[in-house]
């Protein structure tokens, strides 16, 4: 019995509920899988009184069911229809009651759009963990710069933005038209270009790079990875006005400043000439108040020094200055002194310890030590031995305790086939059939004449 017990308690410990283990499965695919993205086709779309929303999402092969709570769905910017193809991102899990293999959907918008933030998204995190983004390499705007350069399309509405713009706030401050492409397959490497011809000529202080608004579509070559690599690399300070204030691109992030809009950019980079105009009047005022305090401090420090030449007698400052070298003097010998006391007492100390630490006496104390311990060893090893010795003992009465030898000598037999099978019943020997009886001291061939199975 005892050997069925630890194998009955195995299996016990083995056997779930159903409810357990529909959990235990929630709880894997929840932590293993975390949040994932998958794109597919809506159907079977539900949206009861609770808000909550209930579909599955299909493609060509396959198709899994979807809840989203009234929570997310709030945030979805559309109406979703069956057939609507759709990009989720969801979590992996099982609706434990019935046991079904589901998606707890997190977001969710269209197909199309949602693959363009998807990799916005993905560059952004990638450029942001090599420091692309980061505060500490932006670069301040000039506060007066010799000339202003604009990287856009030369026949957009944005271009003609900033000239009115600048024109009203700095209309004798150059400006420098890089012409480009700012939508479609050819603008990214255009606008590249742009930037490096501006760092080549080197002409201007400041770069504007940006267009008017449009859809996430439209603003994409903003968002590719050689745009924000250039200007992250110009050496001259970008400030980023890619359509309006909602609109994000990574070359915002890449910039040294982003503006909400074009116009908002050249109002940045072109001190207003009202504003210079009062600037120079309140620099001129400080620089007159200045030199007045300037001027009012020299005189008085001239009053001073005139004053303090009058009093100054050079042989009454003679005499205090020998007084003082008598002092200094007096003061270094006792110094010395002091010094000279000192060192002799570190020297009587320094020989106390020395006299203290003599290898004689530390080799005395080592002996000492020596013979405590070869005593205490000994001492140990004798203990050792008697422990052992009484365990030898103890183990060998329970091993002739439990030896069949004893049980033999006490007029028992083992009786074996001559194949070494040991006979228990009568039922295993036939009549005629030669065993081997072991005793306590040899052993017998004996030849069986009768069996009785009683």
């Amino acid at each position: 019995m005892n050997h069925l017990e630890p194998a009955s308690q195995s299996r016990q410990q083995q056997i779930f509920t159903v409810t357990r283990l529909n959990s235990a499965v929630r709880m894997i695919l929840e932590q293993d899988l975390g949040l994932v993205w998958l794109t597919g086709e809506l159907s079977n779309l539900a949206m009861p009184s609770s808000g909550h929303w209930y579909f599955s999402l299909k493609d060509m092969s396959a198709q899994v069911r979807c809840a989203m709570f009234k929570g997310n769905n709030r945030r979805v910017p559309f109406r979703p229809q069956d057939g609507m193809q759709v990009l989720v991102q969801a979590r992996v899990s099982l609706y434990e009651p019935r046991g079904d293999y589901q998606l707890i959907i997190e977001s969710m918008q269209p197909a199309g759009d949602g693959m363009l933030a998807l990799r916005f998204e993905e560059l952004k995190r990638r450029l942001g963990a090599e420091g692309l983004f980061d505060e500490g390499r932006k670069r301040p705007l000039p506060r007066e710069p010799r000339a202003v350069g604009l990287v856009t399309s030369a026949t957009g509405a944005a271009l003609h933005d900033m000239l009115t713009v600048l024109e009203r706030r700095a209309p004798d401050l150059p400006v420098f038209i890089y012409p480009t492409q700012v939508q479609g397959s050819a603008a990214t490497a255009q606008i590249v270009s742009a930037i490096m011809l501006a760092n080549r000529r080197a002409e201007v202080d400041v770069l504007i790079v940006g267009r008017g608004g449009g859809s996430l579509e439209d603003l994409w070559c903003f968002n590719e990875e050689a745009v924000a690599r250039a200007i992250a690399g110009s050496a001259i300070p970008v400030v980023s006005a890619v359509g309006h204030e909602v609109d994000v691109t990574i070359s915002d992030f890449a910039a040294d400043l982003r503006a909400p809009t074009p116009s908002a950019a050249a109002e940045l980079v072109a001190p207003d000439r009202r504003t210079r105009a009062q600037r120079l009047v309140h620099l001129r005022q400080r620089l007159t108040q200045a030199m007045s305090r300037h001027q009012v401090a020299a005189r008085h420090g001239f009053v001073l020094l005139q004053k303090r030449l009058d009093h100054q007698d050079p042989k009454r400052r003679l005499e205090q200055q020998s007084q003082r070298l008598d002092e200094l003097d007096r003061r270094l010998q006792q110094h010395l002194r002091d010094r000279l006391h000192q060192g002799e007492r570190r020297l009587a100390g320094l020989a106390m310890r020395l006299q203290a630490r003599s290898p004689e006496k530390r080799l005395a104390i080592g002996k000492r030590r020596h013979q405590l311990a070869e005593e205490r060893l000994h001492a140990l090893i004798a203990k050792r031995q008697d422990l052992a010795r009484h365990r030898l003992a103890m183990l060998g009465a329970r091993l002739d305790g439990i030896s069949p030898l004893a049980t033999l000598g006490r007029g028992y037999a083992i009786v074996r086939t001559p194949s070494g099978e040991v006979i228990r019943r009568a039922s295993q020997v036939n009549a005629g059939q030669t065993l081997i009886t072991t005793l306590a001291e040899g052993a017998l061939r004996v030849r069986v004449d009768e069996v009785d199975n009683r």
